[in-house]
Parts: structure tokens; C-alpha cells; sequence
């Protein structure tokens, strides 16, 4: 029997050491503790296929809550259901004594358990996803308040706005008023029909 566990991360910016201690207190040890910081949308993590991969019939894996394992409801039923019933593993989620599959092993444990992760993967992906329409709202409020996103525009050239009228008036031709602002044609277009909306 091999102890395994479990770190993730949603972003490199994000620190893993709160889990890293909750996992060493369990007596896990570091060479058996695989991490990924990346998005728990799916589960395409590589070192997380890596640890499946080692993993063998009455191995526990250890994490720290139901989250770290993803956030895709039914990816997250679907492992669970191939880690405890095809690999044979036992699954333990500290912030959750109902979820330690080490428990009970009847069919009453197995299905608190099974209750527990679904009402818990659930909860984790509509949190995920009012997150993603709170981010929504708050864009669309600021757009409607004139907060503009993205990297600035390049200020325009001394020469545009009269380059842009010799255009406008058939003069020169797009192309050779893209050439003499310096400018690919395209965006020469994009701030031509900007330049005529805001006059």
C-alpha cells in the first residue's frame, strides 16, 4: 500500500504550501506528492496522469478538499468512480471526514460517500461558474462605465488625421495612407472608421 498525494494549483501565481503542509502532516511523502498549477477544468494535468499511472489496487490518495481534485462536476464523479471502483484505490479528502473511502467499506458507507462527492461537485462547480458570470457582470459594468480593457492604443502619427482626410477624400489610396502613417492596412482602416466616430 502506497500513500499518494495530491496538490493543485489554479495558476503559477498561486501558492501551494498550505496544502504541501496539510499533506506532510498526513505522513506523505515528497517523492509520492505530485502537483500541477493548472485549471482544474479537466483532468489533461500531466503530473496528475503520471500519478494515476503509479497507482495500484489498495493505494490511498490523499487531498486536501474535493476541489484540488477538479471542478468539472461530472469529470470529477467520473475519476473518483474509476480511481475507487476500476483502479481500487482508496480516496481520503481531509477537509472532509465523510469522503475517506477507508471507512465502512459496505454499501452504506459507499453510498454516503458516493452522496457526499456529488452534492460536493456540485457545490464546486456552481461556485466555478458564478464566479465566471460574477467576472461577467463586472466587465459589462465597467464597459457600460467607460473602462476600456486591454493594452492602450498606439498613439496615432503626426501625419494621420491629414493622411486620413486625403483618404477619405480619393486622393491617395488606402494603402499608400497606411504606408506613409506606418501602419499595416489594417489597423490604418480600424482608426480611420474610429477617427470618423469620434469627430
Amino acid at each position: 500500500m502506497v500513500e499518494f498525494g495530491y496538490i493543485r494549483v489554479s495558476s503559477k501565481d498561486q501558492n501551494e504550501e498550505r496544502q504541501r503542509i496539510a499533506l506532510e502532516l498526513q505522513g506523505i511523502s515528497e517523492v509520492n506528492t505530485y502537483m500541477d498549477k493548472q485549471s482544474g477544468k479537466d483532468f489533461d494535468r500531466p503530473k496528475y496522469q503520471e500519478m494515476t499511472r503509479k497507482m495500484h489496487t489498495g493505494d490511498v490518495l490523499y487531498i486536501t478538499s474535493i476541489d484540488r481534485l477538479g471542478r468539472n462536476y461530472d469529470e470529477i464523479l467520473e475519476q473518483w468512480r474509476i480511481l475507487t471502483k476500476e483502479k481500487r484505490i482508496d480516496i481520503v479528502v481531509l477537509d472532509m471526514q465523510l469522503l475517506d473511502t477507508r471507512r465502512e467499506k459496505n454499501l452504506m458507507g459507499t453510498f454516503i460517500a458516493d452522496l457526499v462527492l456529488q452534492i460536493l461537485s456540485f457545490v464546486a462547480q456552481n461556485e466555478r461558474e458564478n464566479i465566471k458570470k460574477r467576472q461577467a457582470e463586472g466587465i459589462a459594468v465597467a464597459k457600460a462605465k467607460g473602462t476600456r480593457f486591454g493594452r492602450p492604443p498606439k498613439p496615432l502619427p503626426e501625419n494621420f488625421h491629414l493622411v486620413c482626410q486625403q483618404w477619405k477624400d480619393g486622393k491617395i489610396t488606402g494603402m499608400e495612407a497606411a504606408k506613409a502613417c506606418g501602419m499595416p492596412m489594417s489597423t490604418f482602416r480600424y482608426r480611420a472608421e474610429g477617427s470618423g466616430r469620434e469627430t
